[in-house]
C-alpha cells in the first residue's frame, strides 16, 4: 500500500509528521492532492484540550486537485481544482432527509475515518467538491470554507441591505464575517479586535470601525453611531470559556434585533435571559454551511473572494510546509507573531 506523509497530534501538545496509507477513491469518493490547509481555531484547542493522539490527520479549510475519481462519480475529472467541504457534504450520505433538503450537517448516515487536510492527499465523497476559478490561488481557495461558515450564519441571520452589523472578535471567523456582511449589504460594519494587526485587517475587510474588546468602548461607540438605538445584527465569533462575549453582544443588539452566535462555545455558558426576553431579541445559532434557496455557501464565498472587492488573500500572514506544522500550529496560537491565517501546504 502507498504511504504519504501526515501531520498527527501525539497527544501531548505536538504535532509530527508520519507516514500513514495513503486513501484510495472508492464508489462516490475522489481523492484531492491538498495544495493549501488553513489552520482553524478548532485545530487550536486541540493543543489545549486533547490528551488523545490522533491516528488521522485533522485539517478541514482544505484547496487542492483532484488526482483519482472513484466508480459512480459524474461531473468530475482528474486535475479539476476544487475547495473542499470536508465536514458536511463531503461525508453525507446525500440521501436523507437532512440532505435532501440541503443541511449536510445533519446528515443521518455520515461517513467516518477519512482524515483531513494536514496530508499530501485527503479523501472525501464528490459530492463535498465546489469547483474553483482558475483565476483563484491555492490560498484563496484555502479561505473558502472559513468564509462559508460566516456566510451561512448570516444568511441564517437574514442580513438585510443596511443594516448595522456588530461582529465581536477579529479571529478568522470574525474576520471573514465582516468581509461577508460587508459583501452581503450590510450599510455599517464595526468588530472588536485585541491585537492591532487584527483590526487593521478587519478595517481592510470593510469594518466602518474597530472597538477594544474591554470596557465600554463598544457600547458607547456603537450607541453613539445608531442614536442609542444599538445594532441590528451582533455575531459572536469567540466562544471560548467565558460568557462575556454573549453578554455583551446582547448589550448592543437593539430591541427586536438580533444575535447571531458562531463562536464554539467550551463549557456550559450562563446567561440572563430577562434582556433577550424583554427586548424581543431573537438568539440564532449557525454551525459550518448548507445549501439554501438552492445555492450553497462556499459558492457564495468562492465568488466573493473571486470578486476581488475585498482582499482576502491579504488574511494569509504565514505558510509553513507539512514538515514544519508545529511551527505553523504555534505560529498561529501565539498572536504576537501577527499572524492571522496560517497555511499549511503540504
Amino acid at each position: 500500500m502507498a504511504t504519504m506523509k501526515a501531520a498527527l497530534y501525539d497527544g501531548k501538545g505536538k504535532f509530527q509528521v508520519k507516514d500513514i496509507p495513503q486513501p484510495e477513491a472508492g464508489p462516490g469518493t475522489v481523492i484531492v492532492r491538498v495544495h493549501a490547509s488553513g489552520i482553524c481555531g478548532s485545530d487550536l484547542n486541540v493543543l489545549r484540550d486533547t490528551k488523545e493522539p490522533h491516528k488521522l490527520p485533522s485539517g478541514h479549510e482544505v484547496a487542492g486537485e483532484i488526482v483519482e475519481v472513484g466508480p459512480g462519480v459524474a461531473g468530475w475529472s482528474v486535475g479539476d481544482r476544487v475547495a473542499l467541504d470536508t465536514v458536511c457534504q463531503g461525508r453525507a450520505c446525500g440521501r436523507c432527509a437532512f440532505c435532501l433538503s440541503g443541511q449536510f450537517f445533519h446528515c443521518l448516515d455520515q461517513a467516518q475515518g477519512w482524515g483531513g487536510g494536514f496530508a499530501r492527499y485527503i479523501k472525501r465523497r464528490a459530492l463535498g467538491c465546489h469547483r474553483l476559478p482558475d483565476s483563484l490561488t491555492w490560498a484563496e481557495g484555502a479561505l473558502v470554507e472559513p468564509l462559508a461558515v460566516s456566510v451561512h450564519g448570516l444568511r441564517r441571520a437574514q442580513l438585510k441591505g443596511g443594516e448595522t452589523v456588530v461582529v465581536l472578535g477579529t479571529g478568522t471567523i470574525g474576520l471573514t464575517a465582516v468581509a461577508a456582511a460587508r459583501a452581503m449589504g450590510a450599510g455599517r460594519v464595526f468588530a472588536t479586535a485585541r491585537h492591532k494587526h487584527q483590526a487593521d485587517m478587519a478595517t481592510r475587510l470593510g469594518a466602518d470601525a474597530t472597538f477594544s474588546p474591554e470596557g465600554d468602548t463598544l457600547s458607547e461607540g456603537v450607541a453613539a453611531a445608531t442614536h442609542g438605538l444599538g445594532a441590528d445584527l451582533v455575531v459572536e465569533t469567540i466562544g471560548g470559556y467565558k460568557n462575556d462575549t454573549m453578554l455583551q453582544a446582547i448589550q448592543v443588539c437593539r430591541p427586536l434585533g438580533r444575535v447571531l452566535v458562531l463562536g464554539g462555545f467550551r463549557v456550559p455558558v450562563q446567561m440572563e435571559f430577562a434582556p433577550l426576553l424583554q427586548g424581543e431579541r431573537d438568539l440564532i445559532y449557525a454551525v459550518c454551511y448548507s445549501a439554501m434557496d438552492e445555492r450553497h455557501d462556499f459558492d457564495i464565498a468562492a465568488d466573493i473572494i473571486t470578486s476581488r472587492r475585498l482582499p482576502m488573500a491579504d488574511m494569509v500572514t504565514h505558510t509553513f510546509p507539512l514538515e514544519k506544522a508545529q511551527q505553523a500550529l504555534e505560529t498561529a496560537y501565539d498572536k504576537s507573531t501577527g499572524s492571522i491565517k496560517v497555511h499549511i501546504v503540504p
